[in-house]
Formats: structure tokens, C-alpha cells, sequence
């Protein structure tokens, strides 16, 4: 067995064999991403894992070494700006080159950029973000300019949101506040949704589809019900000299246990693998879900990964 790294679901999002090399350095790797449409997919992966050169590939923002990426049936490469046009973009660095510029002034000159701006649900965003209009770009705190990205990424309520550690250098407070908004977002308004972070408590809360990234490679993507059913921990009694159960090598996501009791990490049908636990002579005496974070934990540290 092995982990689910492809899904079967009309996809609103999908890479193919996606590589990308800066240099000698490998920051993906033959990814094979699958968003489902009007799904809120998460990519779940530590700094480094290549997450933010996935999303910037998908905007066309920087070119691939190899492989191809689709958002909405468009070629990414082959129709940036259309893509572009559909998506709501949260980057992670924040970067202005218009520092100059007041905050209700950037907010008309990107609204002129999109047909389908809604200024009153723009005036509900600067409202519930707290954003003052006459603040300039360039002087505003890590956490004010977060505010303003995702106020320009959620009012022309675009087909699909492709945000980057949005609630970076947010306090705790307004942190809590922003995945309110982003979540009475995703359900008034018809999106897809690929949110990337590392902070994987948030990923539990917004995602109904997840995947986890290492080293520029897929661990593992798949909807958080199939999660939350098929990754369990097994705590067993096992004889002494105990052999394992050898064919159940790919679907153990971490080994724990001292003496003659193990506790495993298994993705799997719970009743299957409590009969092959059984069958190979272990006695099992507990089946327990796992949370997100102690399944991403474990899922990382793999050494297998496909």
C-alpha cells in the first residue's frame, strides 16, 4: 500500500511532472498537483519545501525547467495574463512598487484592472480589515499590508484564490479575525481555493483538501475526510521477537512503542489492518484518529515518500 499522492475529481488546479531547478538546486520535483474545483486545498509543507515556487509557477510569474501547469483548463504558460485575470493573488513577500501610493488610491487602480470588482464588498473588506485610506503603501506595518493583499484579492471575488502564507505577520487577534473573513468568503462566493502555509492548526480549520510537501516532492494529497478515516494509531501487544507485518511497509507512517506494545501510524481500511495486526500475532488493543498536526509530523519525516 501506499500513501494517495493522486485524486479522482474535476480538477480546477493541475500540475504534470512539474520541475523546477534555480541553478544545481532542485525546488520541485516532478509534482503532480490536483485541486479540486471549488475545493479549499491546503499545501501543507516547512519553508523550503517548494511551495511558494509551485504557486508562482502556476501564475506564470517564473517559468518552469519542465512540466506544464493548468488553472481553469488554461495553460499557465501559454495564457499567464488570462490566468492571472481569474485569480486572487496573496504573494508571500510583500513587495510594493508603489510605495508612494495611499491605500485607497492602490485599492481604485487595481479595482480598474478587474470588471468585476465589487466595490461595496471592497468597502466591507477595508471596514472589517481596519485599513485606513490615507495610510501610503510604504509605511504601513507587515501586518497592515497583509490586510490591504487580501482586501485586493478578495473584492473581485475571483474564480479561484491562490494565497501564500496569507496570515503572515498578522497578531493573534487579527489572525483569528482574517481566516473569519476568508472563510465567510469561500462560502458566499463561488472560488477554488489553494491556500499554502506552514502553520498546519490553520490548515485544519480552512482546508476540505489537503497535501503535503517535502524537498520539492508531493508526500502525500487527498481530502481531509479520507485523513482523518484512513490514517489511525494502533496500539498492540506484541510476542517477543516479534517479525511485523512486512507487507504493511508502505503504509506505515511512523513506528512508536516500547518492550512488547508498538504504536503505529497506518493508512488504511481500519478493519484490514486491524486483521493483518492480527494475523501476523499482534493483540490490538486500541484504534485511535490522529490530528493534522501529529499526522503531517509523521507523513514528513518519512523517508520514503513517492
Amino acid at each position: 500500500m501506499q500513501l494517495p499522492t493522486r485524486l479522482d475529481e474535476p480538477l480546477a488546479i493541475a500540475t504534470h511532472a512539474l520541475t523546477k531547478r534555480f541553478g544545481r538546486e532542485q525546488a520541485l520535483d516532478g509534482v503532480d498537483l490536483q485541486v479540486p474545483a471549488g475545493s479549499v486545498f491546503v499545501l501543507i509543507g516547512p519553508n523550503g519545501a517548494g511551495k511558494t515556487t509551485l504557486l508562482r509557477i502556476l501564475l506564470d510569474l517564473i517559468r518552469p525547467t519542465a512540466g506544464s501547469a493548468e488553472v481553469l483548463g488554461m495553460d499557465s504558460r501559454a495564457h499567464g495574463t488570462r490566468v492571472r485575470a481569474q485569480v486572487g493573488y496573496v504573494p508571500e513577500r510583500i513587495e510594493w512598487g508603489y510605495g508612494w501610493m495611499r491605500v485607497g488610491r492602490l485599492l481604485e487602480h487595481h479595482a480598474s484592472f478587474y470588471p468585476a470588482w465589487d466595490r461595496d464588498y471592497a468597502a466591507l473588506l477595508v471596514k472589517k480589515f481596519e485599513l485606513r485610506r490615507d495610510r501610503q503603501v510604504g509605511t504601513l506595518s507587515k501586518g497592515q499590508a497583509r490586510r490591504v493583499q487580501l482586501t485586493l484579492a478578495l473584492a473581485h471575488r475571483p474564480a479561484v484564490l491562490v494565497l501564500d502564507e496569507p496570515t503572515d505577520g498578522l497578531d493573534p487577534i487579527m489572525r483569528d479575525e482574517t481566516l473569519g473573513i476568508l472563510t465567510e468568503h469561500i462560502s458566499e462566493t463561488p472560488t477554488t481555493t489553494l491556500v499554502s502555509t506552514h502553520l498546519v492548526h490553520e490548515a485544519e480549520r480552512l482546508s476540505d483538501h489537503l497535501a503535503m510537501m517535502q524537498d520539492g516532492r508531493l508526500v502525500t494529497q487527498t481530502s481531509r475526510d479520507a485523513m482523518r478515516r484512513l490514517l489511525r494509531r494502533y496500539r498492540a501487544d506484541v510476542p517477543e521477537r516479534w517479525a511485523g507485518v512486512p507487507d504493511l511497509n508502505g503504509a506505515v507512517a511512523r513506528r512508536a512503542g516500547l518492550g512488547r506494545e508498538i504504536q503505529w501510524l497506518v493508512w488504511g481500511e481500519e478493519q484490514e489492518i486491524t486483521t493483518r495486526l492480527t494475523d501476523a500475532g499482534a493483540t490490538v488493543r486500541e484504534v485511535a484518529a490522529v490530528s493534522l498536526e501529529e499526522a503531517t509530523l509523521a507523513l514528513l519525516a518519512r523517508k520514503d515518500v513517492p
